[in-house]
């Protein structure tokens, strides 16, 4: 098999299908994810050992394909041309290769664009602060900051430093300057680059993922000494990311990291994405703004009452995630079912309705 070939229609085929993800797999036709769904690739082969190791040769670096074959798994990129960018991981089920693809869009949309809430862009304005995008895995959260990121880039002049692994949006600085990183590639891991940053005079950094205590402590110190920082976490909504911050940390340590995150701490916006009935995908959001009332109930171990004030605190911009997909539904973009299924809390979502 030529796999330089297959590779190109394998990536063909997910653009124009209009997919967000390729699976290559040992013993299975490469299968595409479009608006959610999974559909294999009948017209093409079920995959050998020898092709899925010819597949690896194909999308990663020598070095990489070592590290991979020596730890069985890797993080990579990945561009085709200039028609696609890829996010990748290769790793090992039941002894066998298998490699994941999320295509990576060129273009960065705008938040209009990604039909998400005008408010977000007050958040893009901050010169200080700490800002988080939380979700499951695959619901759009790299993009969302990709779109903040742009905004700011787009309508003033910041440096701007992003540490990722891999790298995914490109950035085409505007007015702003804009350094990418990435880990193993520009620097050692986030701890090293966040810490380099504080002599690199930065204004504004992303951060790929929250990744251990040490990296959350150095970023809300980053937020506390006039620093915008934006990242992301998995989790599923504002209380429940308070909550993993603070357990990330030993006991003696969480007191102080609870202060700081009630000092830093602007906005945590939750997002997921619905299949809507037309076809495709629509978000469906929640946004914590930490107000004072926040700020208190972090510094007293009471995040279990956010979700109340993010329900009674529409008048101030916040958003809560059900009357977001009752607002979706009644807008016929996504059925009563798929609203259930994605709300966090079913029982309020039933009283709404």
């Amino acid at each position: 098999m030529d796999y330089a070939k297959e590779l190109e229609q394998l990536i063909t085929a997910v653009i124009k299908e209009g997919g967000s993800d390729l699976h290559i797999a040992e013993g299975r036709h490469p299968t595409i994810r479009v608006a959610g769904t999974l559909i294999p690739l009948l017209k093409h082969k079920v995959l050998s050992k020898e092709d899925t190791l010819g597949f690896v040769t194909e999308l990663l670096t020598p070095e990489n394909k070592k590290r991979f074959l020596e730890t069985m798994e890797v993080d990579f990129s990945y561009s085709y041309k200039d028609q696609g960018r890829f996010r990748g991981n290769g790793y090992f089920q039941q002894g066998a290769v298998s490699i994941a693809l999320r295509l990576i869009p060129r273009k960065i949309r705008t938040l209009e664009e990604l039909n998400l809430p005008p408010i977000l862009a007050t958040f893009a304005e901050r010169r200080q602060g700490f800002f988080l995008v939380v979700g499951p895995v695959g619901h759009g959260k790299t993009t969302t900051l990709a779109a903040m990121i742009d905004l700011i880039n787009s309508t003033r002049a910041e440096h701007i430093i992003t540490i990722e692994d891999p790298i995914e949006y490109l950035f085409e600085e505007k007015r702003s300057i804009i350094d990418q990183r990435e880990v193993r590639i520009d620097t050692k891991d986030f701890q090293t680059a966040l810490t380099a940053m504080f002599r690199e005079d930065v204004n504004i950094a992303m951060i790929g993922e929250m990744r251990g205590s040490e990296t959350i402590a150095t970023a809300v110190t980053a937020a506390e000494t006039g620093h915008f920082v934006l990242s992301t976490l998995h989790t599923n909504n504002a209380a429940q990311t308070i909550d993993r911050i603070i357990d990330s940390f030993s006991a003696d340590q969480q007191g102080q990291i609870r202060l700081q995150l009630s000092e830093t701490l602007t906005g945590i916006f939750s997002q997921r994405l619905i299949p809507r009935i037309s076809g495709g995908l629509v978000p469906a959001y929640e946004l914590l703004i930490a107000n004072s009332a926040v700020a208190n109930l972090i510094r007293e171990k009471r995040t279990h009452e956010i979700n109340t004030v993010i329900e009674t605190g529409l008048e101030q911009g916040m958003i809560d995630i059900n009357r977001s997909l009752i607002d979706l539904v009644r807008r016929n973009e996504i059925t009563v079912a798929d609203a259930y299924r994605y709300t966090t809390n079913p029982r309020s979502l039933e009283r709404m309705m």
